[in-house]
């Protein structure tokens, strides 16, 4: 009985393991939200809530009500130079826009 038991477990577990990857590779959404939060949270709210830290830096959630997040692809792409007064200037990688893209469209309240 405890043979039956123990082999019943050992495939159980087994089939978790080849169910379920070790290293689970981030969502688009989870890889923009972490561009952001890297780059941009220092002044800006990057959520659905809270305020923006510094004051002249716009909550995402308020960005995305005046720009469509494709229309920010090229400024992503090229370095955005206008903003607040004192931003930094951010050039993103071709597969981060994607990923930002997608995270701002999160944003979006219908």
């Amino acid at each position: 009985m405890r043979v039956t038991k123990a082999r019943t477990l050992a495939g159980l577990a087994a089939c978790c393991l080849v169910a379920t990857p070790v290293l689970a590779e981030p969502s688009l959404v989870e890889k923009g939200r972490q561009a952001l939060e890297s780059r941009c949270s220092r002044c800006h709210a990057i959520g659905l809530e809270g305020e923006s830290p510094h004051e002249e830096a716009p909550p995402f959630r308020e960005v995305v009500k005046r720009y469509p997040p494709e229309s920010l692809e090229e400024s992503l792409a090229e370095g955005i130079t206008s903003g607040h007064p004192d931003m930094p200037e951010f050039i993103l990688a071709p597969d981060e826009i994607a990923a930002v893209v997608t995270y701002l469209h999160t944003l979006e309240v219908k």
